[in-house]
């Protein structure tokens, strides 16, 4: 069975049309009605009228569980002056109680997302926990779940993903079965999705966000959440290739939380600027990201990656690095991790992308999600190839093509397959090699990925050039540098080109004199007088 279907504009109407003498559950009715089809103000309204009947009626417990909700619809619209406020209210009215009431259970929200924020897992989780237990003993479905979902968030920030996820589950099972309140329901459906993405368990987010679309299609005119769901689903639309349909889902959900700015609408901007990037529309992928700066989201690894296919090879390390010192909860270090690998591996910091590869391998270690393992094997790959261990590489980079495949995600499984096609070339099977840059350009050429399919053309040029000195000048100028102990960015400074140009002329150089790693291409070089 689907969702139950909701009209909250026919509700609100009939509620804001008998106000006069209405008891205090119909003003927390109102409150409800309101929120779910934008009217915020009328909601904040509605939920101070319900504050106040109850008060009169010497209802302090539940007096105080509406002046919570209150607050809370002010927090999440930002203003937090206000929302202090009346949490304060919230406060007084528990301390002096003299009976247990829900709203001691809920003033510990906010503290758990404070705590979350301020990267303090373990008493985020702690303050969780007690919130449920309070709601389980008072019977509250909403604040169990509101404690389950913070405990889950606090798990996951402890790098505890299997237990995280469970918690997560455990959670949506409780909403999707109608245990839950449309205003929490909403919240959860948001929360829950947005961690999925971040432990890049897309099968995950996949479920849920059809939930969500089920769930939000059941009431035409809710307003709060179409847009956070919108978002969502053009991150799986671009995770499987669809990537036309994912920029118009990203367009449409650009316009849809601009008026007013709604808290997701800088992860809107971001995946435009993700797609743009891809694409090669580069000037257009830096005004997205900036838009979601302006908006509060931080545009990584979006930013970092944008830089590299520019060829600032050194910005990207720069930027990736001081995202990975500032963002340390593990959950949502795993995208940033995977970008470092690549970009690492084009600065020639062999150090760096091994120290990311082999954090990403224990996150997804301890996961359930064959995309992260994808993810992680991939990253591996590259580390091996780069550290010249060809055969163990290729190991790693199958199991990832193979993943790749079993979830349909193109765009990753072609990026395996330069990597696969590197590997066959450091062996010695140009044959292999070629196949499967083929096999990539197809992919590449499909999606629109243009970037991809010129480097694969670079790259497909250097396979199959088998002359007896096969490198170019400009390589052979640059596997000089290399071979006397320069980074890629003393080389790009002293022939005045990009890092990334570097890069790209050491994957050709290793391409065509079949070796993995700068130590073995100086020293087939030097073995057959190339240099």
């Amino acid at each position: 069975m689907g969702p139950t279907p909701r009209r909250w504009d026919e509700e609100f109407r009939s509620l804001s049309g008998s106000t006069e003498h209405q008891g205090a559950s119909d003003w927390e009715r109102l409150a409800v009605a309101a929120h779910m089809i934008g009217e915020d103000d009328s909601s904040a309204a509605a939920w101070e009228a319900a504050h106040h009947r109850y008060l009169e009626a010497g209802d302090g417990p539940e007096a105080a569980r509406c002046s919570f909700w209150l607050a809370f619809g002010l927090m999440m619209r930002g203003h937090m002056a206000q929302a202090n406020g009346w949490l304060r209210r919230t406060q007084t009215i528990v301390e002096d109680g003299a009976v247990d009431c829900t709203a001691a259970g809920y003033l510990l929200i906010p503290a758990v997302l404070g705590e979350l924020g301020a990267g303090n897992p373990s008493s985020a989780r702690d303050m969780a926990v007690e919130a449920f237990s309070i709601g389980a003993r008072l019977g509250d479905p909403d604040l169990r779940a509101f404690g389950t979902l913070g405990h889950g968030q606090a798990l996951l920030a402890l790098g505890q993903v299997d237990g995280g996820t469970a918690k997560l589950d455990e959670v949506m099972v409780a909403v999707t079965a109608g245990e839950v309140g449309p205003i929490l329901s909403g919240i959860v459906y948001c929360a829950v999705i947005l961690e999925c993405v971040h432990l890049l368990d897309l099968a995950r987010a996949a479920e849920w966000t059809a939930a969500l679309s089920a769930w939000c299609d059941s009431q035409p005119d809710l307003v709060p959440y179409r847009g956070q769901c919108l978002v969502h689903r053009a991150q799986l639309q671009q995770a499987a290739g669809d990537w036309p349909e994912a920029a118009a889902t990203a367009d449409a959900t650009c316009r849809r939380l601009a008026d007013p700015p709604h808290p997701a609408l800088g992860l809107a901007h971001y995946q435009q600027g993700e797609l743009h990037r891809l694409r090669g529309a580069f000037d257009e992928a830096e005004a997205c990201f900036r838009r979601a700066n302006q908006a509060g989201y931080q545009p990584v690894p979006g930013l970092a990656l944008l830089g590299l296919a520019r060829g600032d090879a050194g910005t990207a390390a720069t930027t990736i690095r001081r995202a990975l010192h500032e963002r340390s909860a593990v959950h949502k270090r795993t995208a940033l991790l995977a970008a470092a690998v690549d970009i690492f591996r084009a600065t020639a910091d062999a150090a760096a992308a091994r120290n990311a590869a082999d954090e990403l391998v224990v996150i997804a270690t301890g996961s359930t999600s064959p995309v992260l393992k994808a993810f992680s094997d991939h990253a591996v790959g590259t580390v091996l190839l780069a550290e010249g261990d060809p055969p163990a590489a290729l190991r790693h980079l199958r199991a990832a093509a193979g993943t790749w495949r079993d979830v349909r995600m193109p765009y990753e499984a072609a990026r395996t397959s330069v990597m696969i096609a590197l590997c066959c070339a450091a062996l010695g099977d140009r044959t292999s090699a070629s196949l499967e840059l083929d096999t990539a350009r197809e992919a590449f050429t499909r999606l629109g990925a243009h970037p991809d399919v010129a480097k694969v053309e670079s790259l497909a040029a250097a396979v199959q050039d088998r002359h007896s000195n096969p490198l170019s000048p400009r390589e052979r100028e640059v596997l000089a540098h290399v071979a006397s102990g320069k980074t890629n960015r003393e080389i790009a400074a002293a022939l005045v080109i990009s890092e990334h140009t570097v890069g790209r002329h050491l994957d050709n150089v290793f391409a065509k004199l079949g070796v993995g790693s700068r130590a073995a291409a100086i020293a087939y070089a030097m073995e057959h007088r190339l240099l």
